[in-house]
């Protein structure tokens, strides 16, 4: 039995062992559990994890947004023109009004976008949107954007998820009590417990059917598993390990629905290290890890293997890239060519030795010790050091580490996440090039697919992007998450999204 299997039994079994009876909560409120609160704001313009993304998605709406195949959709503006391909005319839906009673016209439009542009707010996405020259309101329902060039992905930037529109005015803390349009309205947030917010009946999609939404921030995965078992929270959505989730498919009072997804994991690199900067010795532990074992014996094959950050259905995804399957042999011999020698051949001295950085969220810490024993086979000594999520994600923003693993939750659904995150131009606080990843050829290729509207010609730049990547390894790509949401069965409706989004809160309903 592998190290892999034997933690899996040995967390069934405590799991079994504390589970409880059965809990009643409230017929018309819905709680969610999350394993980490919205960082580092809830204000759209600002808030970057991915809770605070999720969240914001209900509390307001953009100017359109993402069908489920990734099409664009109308939702803020019914209709819109691209005379140009620098001109972009959005008419907005009349009768939109903000949670507080204003009527939404042009004016909180041009304000979302300028507040971002011209420095009021400080934000990670500001550079997204310098390509946008000026913003025009002929009247309170037309709004056109003028950019400064072509910019192929601007629709997509516009949509849910990337940004949502604030009323004018909105101060640089209305992440504090947000003000959106969307099916709900804020209520309360305090950090490290919880986020309340109730159903917008004013809402001019359709209100919800659920009359409050209560976001729990539980952080440990066994007390989201034996809430979820007692009825004291209804829904996790892709927070619980594997072996949690086989252990609560038994229950007769819980449902749990399962569908492919597009979240992804990965291993980030500080490229300012000087250990890590070798290209050698990021491969060397790319081959150093068994990822399919992981996948199969931790994961249960609720994930699948990632070769790129683009999902394997996307249509710019490059699967002819170089592939790291596991060969530690191979790791040992870069590393050797290197200059990183084993001191001791199979005795304990090792190479070298790395901090490794993540959230204290369960299954994070589990795979973390899984990768460390698998670097400590070929020489490597990883420190581990689990932080709360608002601790480490600052680090990561900073620079603050040598090796860290994340995923990417839905902004990796469109290829300018390869812009955002490996352009020289875009390390923090100008985009999410975390990793101080350089490289010219990169950067001309992304700024040639940036302009490009054929997307065929597109394609053939993003692939080579991914084939250059897949040797720089900036990231080592670990696997894309399926969406598994284990819920109450008195709740009735719930469909999920590919990218693990909240949209089912606005469709479900509950029986008594």
């Amino acid at each position: 039995m592998t190290n892999i299997q034997i933690l899996a039994v040995l967390l069934c079994s405590a799991f079994l062992a504390f589970c409880g009876g059965h809990h009643t909560i409230e017929s018309d409120t819905v709680t969610l559990a999350v394993e980490a609160g919205p960082t580092p704001s809830l204000d759209p313009r600002i808030g970057t994890s991915s809770e605070a993304e999720r969240i914001d998605q209900l509390i307001f709406n953009s100017l359109v947004r993402r069908g489920p195949r990734f099409e664009i959709l109308p939702d803020l503006a019914e209709r819109w023109e691209v005379p140009q391909p620098t001109i972009y005319r959005f008419y907005l839906r009349r009768g939109v009004r903000f949670h507080d009673g204003r009527d939404l016209t042009a004016k909180d439009v041009q304000y979302t976008f300028s507040s971002l542009l011209e420095g009021s707010v400080v934000s990670a996405k500001t550079s997204t949107y310098r390509i946008i020259d000026r913003i025009e309101t002929p009247d309170d329902y037309c709004v056109v954007f003028k950019l400064k060039e072509p910019y192929a992905s601007f629709l997509w930037n516009l949509t849910n998820g990337a940004i949502g529109i604030v009323p004018h005015g909105a101060p640089p803390d209305c992440g504090r009590f947000p003000i959106g349009t969307g099916p709900f309205r804020f209520v309360s947030y305090s950090r490290e417990d919880a986020l309340v917010l109730e159903q917008n009946d004013a809402y001019f999609d359709s209100p919800p059917a659920v009359r409050q939404v209560i976001v729990r921030i539980v952080p440990d995965a066994t007390t989201r598993a034996l809430e979820l078992r007692k009825g004291s929270i209804d829904i996790v959505q892709n927070a619980l390990s594997p072996d949690f989730v086989e252990v609560l498919s038994r229950e007769a009072h819980l449902t749990i629905c399962i569908s492919e997804g597009t979240n992804y994991a990965y291993m980030g690199f500080n490229l300012n290290d000087p250990i890590l900067r070798d290209q050698r010795v990021r491969q060397a532990i790319a081959y150093a890890l068994d990822r399919e074992e992981i996948i199969k014996y931790y994961w249960r094959d609720f994930v699948t293997p990632a070769s790129s950050i683009l999902p394997p259905n996307h249509w710019a995804h490059e699967e002819n890239t170089v592939k790291y399957s596991y060969q530690p042999a191979k790791a040992r011999q870069l590393l050797d060519l290197a200059g990183w020698k084993d001191p001791d051949g199979d005795g304990p001295m090792p190479r070298f030795r790395l901090t490794y950085k993540t959230s204290t969220e369960e299954s994070t810490r589990q795979v973390a010790t899984i990768i460390q024993q698998e670097l400590k086979n070929v020489g490597i000594q990883l420190d581990l050091r689990p932080f709360e999520f608002g601790t480490f994600y600052g680090d990561i923003v900073r620079g603050n580490f040598q090796l860290f693993t994340l995923r990417w939750i839905g902004g990796n659904n469109d290829p300018d996440i390869l812009e955002t995150v490996f352009h020289s131009d875009r390390i923090p606080p100008r985009g999410f090039n975390r990793g101080r990843y350089r490289n010219e050829r990169i950067d001309q290729l992304i700024e040639l697919a940036r302009t490009e509207l054929n997307q065929d010609r597109r394609k053939e730049l993003y692939s080579e992007v991914q084939k250059i990547l897949a040797v720089d390894l900036p990231y080592i790509d670990l696997w894309y998450f399926k969406n598994v949401c284990i819920y109450q069965k008195r709740i009735s409706g719930l469909t999920l999204s590919p990218s693990g989004d909240y949209d089912f809160l606005k469709s479900i309903r509950l029986s008594p």
